[in-house]
């Protein structure tokens, strides 16, 4: 009888054991599923300390750019509080001439590759250079288009005065490009040295048309009219944005360069007219 009572304990004990390690095996494994749970939400993009951005950050970017990367700078600020986006908009090759200089800048959005290559070409970007929209030129005219402006062609007449980009920037480059595919000869009243300079000439009634980007043209909304014009399909700018090399605040000059090629940067850029790449 004594045998058997002490056999019982020693069953119940071991039971009890048993049971012990059993409750330890899973609460390990319900541990091992949440920290497995935990890794696949950052992996997917939970937000974490590690991935909060602060501080300024600097884009030299396209005359062209201007409105629809200020709407982009405050969207990317309310994205992430504590950050501010700066600006320095001018013409394309102002900007590549400043950063080669040594001009402190995080990212840099240019209106044509020929511009990004000087930067490239002198070991300022990091990284290659992306491709995130295209534009097209067009005519802004006078509002109501008192010259009756309805081709590249009309802007030959002597009665009028054009003005035009410098060579050197990429509306410019793009200009010269379309009316040598189309044979003629233009003689502007002035080169201007980025595009919303030459825009503003007509807008401000000191010239009659200029050929500018149609993104300008819609920017301006009534202060111009605008003429398309077949020739335009010959000299479409593809803009790059990359990187740069010594960019001061990294990690969110990368995080504004994701915004400007996500879906809703590329609404807000499309919205503004630009083309997808």
């Amino acid at each position: 009888m004594t045998r058997s009572v002490h056999r019982t304990h020693r069953i119940r004990r071991t039971a009890r054991v048993a049971g012990a390690g059993a409750a330890a095996l899973l609460a390990l494994s319900a541990c091992s599923s949440s920290s497995d749970a935990d890794a696949d939400a950052d992996s997917a993009g939970a937000p974490s300390s590690s991935a909060k951005l602060s501080g300024q950050v600097t884009v030299f970017a396209a005359a062209s750019l201007k409105e629809s990367f200020t709407t982009l700078g405050e969207t990317f600020e309310k994205q992430h509080p504590g950050t501010e986006v700066t600006f320095n908009f001018a013409g394309s090759d102002t900007l590549a001439a400043s950063i080669t200089g040594g001009a402190p800048a995080d990212v840099f959005a240019s209106a044509s590759p020929k511009t990004m290559a000087t930067v490239t070409d002198a070991g300022a970007a990091a990284g290659t250079p992306v491709t995130f929209v295209r534009n097209q030129l067009e005519i802004a005219t006078l509002p109501g288009n008192p010259g009756h402006v309805s081709s590249l062609k009309d802007l030959t007449d002597s009665g009028l005065k054009v003005v035009l980009c410098d060579k050197t920037v990429p509306c410019g480059a793009a200009a010269q490009k379309a009316l040598d595919a189309s044979g003629l000869e233009l003689t502007p009243v002035s080169y201007e040295q980025d595009v919303k300079a030459a825009l503003t000439k007509v807008e401000l009634k000191e010239a009659d048309a200029a050929v500018v980007y149609k993104t300008d043209v819609k920017a301006a909304g009534d202060k111009v009219s605008g003429v398309d014009f077949p020739e335009s399909a010959e000299a479409v700018n593809d803009y790059p944005i990359t990187l740069l090399k010594d960019a001061p605040n990294t990690d969110a000059a990368k995080a504004f360069i994701e915004l400007v090629r996500s879906a809703e940067g590329q609404r807000v850029l499309t919205g503004a007219g630009f083309r997808t790449p």
